[in-house]
């Protein structure tokens, strides 16, 4: 092929050939010189970042010298390793990318042929193709590879310390690399003047300002013990001099002109700086007051037997950490039996006393709770320290208290030993061959004494386990260990096991039953059912009532007790009569409510400040009462107002489904000095009845006047009720109060609307307050019995469940079965009355004849119901 035939190849290999070559450059720099641009961009990041401004002279001027010689052997490396590209690589590196190396085969000459037509073209058309692919040459890129060379990323920490410096540093601080050496910049600041700088720092702890100096206002400073002083002075050597009696420093510094000077504040004194705008300062050292820390009350036995004691915490700067200390009082304890003998262990007991989490720390107060119960010390004499510190290690203590350290107790006789007993182990092992005779002894009669074979088997286990280490192995601590724990959980199941087992056969009794109604059960079945729940349900109120009277507390009977056995045969029968009707919806949900109520039934137990709550209740119930008399009064008014004649034919009917109770409760609050006009206060009751019955339309207006007045009496009572509730606390308390008071507002409104003859609101909002009477009830209920679990020590059922299983404002219980004599409904069928209710309002609202407003009113009931 011709040199013509070549030259425009040769042309367009000129780009590719040319950015290869650029790219062997960059490459061979890279390889040789990254050592030394690794050095000189970290130089530049220290530089950019101004650290050669704050570091000291000594730090900065190494830096420097470390990089100058790594510098240096960046350029023996480079030296070492640099080799100048030439065209003809940058050729070779892209005829070895082609396949077949077409550029050096252009280069070739025809050997041999070269006078045979054939050959010749032959080799012409080889050259043509290779002369083709070289036209599809591309540049090759450089091969940068330096994870060998550099393995493990120098040069990686350097171009980030660059880039680092470049965003928030300067590279304006160039300019300052001949100020390192400090006397340029200490002849700017003689060209300024004297001049000087400082801050006072308060200890971290104290929350404090730091106090710049050159802005102090007075020249009397009160700063706490510790505070650090920094002065700055500038300008030339002894134009500015210190003075200072504050840091205890051989007697004060007398005149000292150092640059920088620092010193901490630990007495009075005067700080003053002498020379041209120099200033001095008074200042007064305050020291750091002790913590000051003081049990408040007693020392109680909390829900669990968890030991309770409030205290109360002072500091002027607030507390760090505190911690209660607990000795055994040997002079008051009584040592027989297992404790005559030396304890294994006298060391204190500490504990750490809880702070606020969120707050100051500097006064508070709070409660330390911890459940000694386990501890061997449980129920002995001790004495309490509180321990309280502050940050700057200041410690205060409180005067020792003697207490008994309270914890469970333990009613049950069997228990009670076996609690002993382990007592004793713990306090000296030694106990264990008289603890292994009195084991022996109480398991030698079990008959009587155990109510569940395991218990006396796991006491026998506990026995045999004793004896055989002590007379072989010998009790160390593990051995102890675990018979204690063995010991304490069989306490456990003695004291609460009894009653457990009677609530978990209630549970599985009425979960049976419960699965039956769902599941269409025949009559034998269902019978089979109720009278095992009825066995369980007698079992469990009988250990309930047997475990109040070992605790020592009085079973209270009569009306204090919140249900009966009676009562809940009652319930039971009643469930079991909606079984025998078919009516398995209602069944289940009776069942449901004793369930509920069975849940957290328990015995009251007489308490101080339980009456108070039982008259609190009592008073909001006969309040509600009043309400319901009210409200069924002023309804047969409405009816009277747009159907005159039904009313006579209509009144015995209506007598017999009220029972008389609204009826009642209307003239009882008459007989309260609230009657109505006439012979109604004289005659009770039925002149009463005659005298509502019998009036007619001239008279409604004296009747409505006589409401509002009735009513405004039975809202004055309520408020005198609301201000002399028990101090009932927590969200339970404030919810009560709250919905006493929206009920005072809706008799408000029933009253103005009773003086303005509007009988069907008065309706509505009398149905609002006895709403929020009901709910104040439930509240009042929950945190009284909130209140009563914090003193009897109990676990197991929360303050919500606690207040549901008091009976209702009307003596019966909430969901509708009768538990009262004075019940609103007495022996009624409540499911049945409520029905006929519903039926007969439906009824009434669909009449024609009745007036719109009597019918939008029974519409309005409908839909409330």
């Amino acid at each position: 092929m011709s040199e013509q035939t070549r030259k425009p190849v040769w042309n367009d290999l000129k780009g590719p050939l040319m950015l290869t070559y650029l790219g062997l450059w960059a490459e061979r720099l890279c390889l040789g010189f990254w050592p030394i641009w690794s050095a000189l961009i970290s130089g530049l990041a220290f530089v950019f970042l101004g650290l050669h401004e704050v570091w000291p002279l000594e730090l900065v001027w190494g830096f420097f010298v470390l990089v100058a010689l790594a510098a240096g052997v960046g350029a023996w490396y480079a030296w070492r390793r640099f080799a100048l590209p030439r065209y003809e690589e940058a050729l070779m590196r892209i005829d070895a990318s082609l396949v077949g190396r077409p550029i050096r085969a252009v280069r070739d000459r025809q050997a041999i042929g070269a006078g045979d037509v054939a050959s010749e073209a032959l080799w012409q058309e080889y050259q043509r193709r290779m002369m083709a692919k070289i036209r599809s040459a591309r540049a090759v890129a450089p091969k940068i590879r330096l994870a060998g060379a550099d393995p493990f990323g120098l040069r990686y920490v350097a171009l980030l310390a660059l880039s680092v410096g470049l965003l928030f540093g300067s590279v304006w601080r160039l300019a300052t690399v001949g100020e390192i050496a400090g006397p340029s910049g200490a002849t700017a600041h003689v060209a300024m003047g004297p001049s000087w700088e400082g801050w006072i720092e308060p200890p971290r702890y104290t929350g404090l300002p730091s106090i710049y100096l050159n802005e102090a206002a007075t020249d009397v400073l009160e700063l706490p013990k510790g505070s650090a002083v920094t002065l700055r002075l500038y300008g030339a050597a002894g134009a500015l001099t210190v003075s200072e009696t504050v840091s205890a420093q051989l007697g004060g510094l007398g005149s000292v002109a150092a640059r920088e000077q620092r010193f901490e504040i630990v007495q009075d004194g005067v700080l003053e700086i002498a020379g041209q705008g120099g200033r001095s300062w008074e200042i007064v050292a305050r020291p750091d007051a002790l913590p000051f820390v003081e049990a408040t009350g007693p020392a109680e036995t909390a829900a669990g037997g968890v030991f309770a004691m409030p205290f109360e915490a002072m500091d002027d700067y607030g507390i760090a950490r505190g911690e209660a200390v607990i000795a055994l009082d040997m002079a008051r304890l009584e040592r027989r039996y297992g404790l005559a003998l030396p304890p294994e262990s006298a060391a204190p007991l500490r504990v750490a006393l809880p702070l606020p989490v969120t707050g100051a720390r500097d006064d508070f107060e709070e409660t330390l709770m911890e459940d000694f119960s386990a501890h061997p010390w449980a129920n002995l004499p001790v004495t309490i320290t509180l321990t309280a510190q502050d940050e700057a290690g200041q410690q205060g203590a409180s005067d020792p208290v003697e207490i008994s350290l309270a914890a469970r107790r333990f009613f049950n006789p069997l228990a009670a030993a076996v609690v002993e007993l382990r007592r004793d182990l713990l306090w000296n092992r030694e106990n264990a061959p008289r603890i292994a005779q009195l084991l022996r002894a109480i398991s030698h009669a079990p008959d009587g004494l155990f109510q569940r074979e395991t218990d006396y088997l796991r006491l026998r286990m506990i026995l045999r386990r004793m004896e055989t280490k002590t007379a072989y192995g010998g009790l160390d601590d593990a051995v102890v260990s675990e018979l204690a724990g063995a010991l304490w959980d069989l306490a456990l199941d003695l004291e609460d096991g009894t009653l457990s087992d009677a609530l978990e056969r209630m549970r599985e009794a009425q979960d049976k039953l419960a699965e039956a109604l769902r599941n269409g059960a025949s009559e034998e079945e269902i019978a089979e059912l109720m009278q095992a729940l009825r066995e369980a349900t007698q079992d469990y109120m009988q250990q309930l009532a047997q475990q109040e009277a070992q605790e020592g507390e009085s079973v209270a009977e009569g009306e204090t007790m919140q249900l009966s056995q009676q009562d809940l045969q009652d319930m039971m029968d009643r469930i079991q009569e909606l079984m025998a009707q078919g009516r398995m919806a209602e069944a289940e949900q009776a069942l449901r409510e004793f369930q509920e109520m069975m849940e957290t039934m328990r015995v009251t137990r007489s308490q101080p400040g339980q009456g108070e709550g039982q008259e609190a209740m009592e008073g909001l119930a006969e309040t509600l009462r009043e309400q319901q008399g009210l409200s069924d009064q002023a309804f047969r008014d409405l009816q009277e107002q747009f159907n005159p004649n039904a009313r006579a034919g209509e009144s015995g009917q209506n007598e017999g489904r009220n029972g008389g109770e609204g009826r009642g409760a209307e003239h009882e609050g008459a007989g309260q000095g609230q009657g109505r006009a006439g012979a109604g206060e004289e005659t009770g009751e039925e002149t009463g009845e005659e005298t509502g019955d019998g009036q007619g339309d001239g008279q409604g207006g004296a009747q409505e006047r006589s409401l509002a007045e009735r009513q405004q009496a039975l809202r004055d009572a309520l408020s005198r009720q609301a201000e002399g509730l028990p101090r009932a606390g927590g969200a339970a308390g404030e919810a009560a109060r709250d919905a006493l008071d929206k009920a005072g507002r809706a008799m408000e409104q029933a009253e103005g609307a009773l003086r303005q003859n509007d009988l069907a609101e008065a309706i509505d909002r009398q149905a609002e307050a006895m709403e929020q009477l009901r709910e104040g009830m439930d509240n009042l209920g929950e945190a009284l019995a909130q209140a009563n679990e914090g003193q009897e020590g109990q676990d197991g059922q929360s303050a919500e469940t606690a207040g549901r299983q008091n009976s209702d404002p009307l003596g019966r219980n909430r969901r509708g079965f009768s538990g009262a004599d004075d019940s609103m409904v007495g022996e009624e069928d409540v499911y049945r009355r409520a029905r006929e209710l519903l039926d007969e309002i439906r009824r009434r609202s669909g009449e024609a004849e009745r007036s719109e407003t009597e019918r939008g009113y029974l519409k309005r009931l409908l839909d409330r119901f």
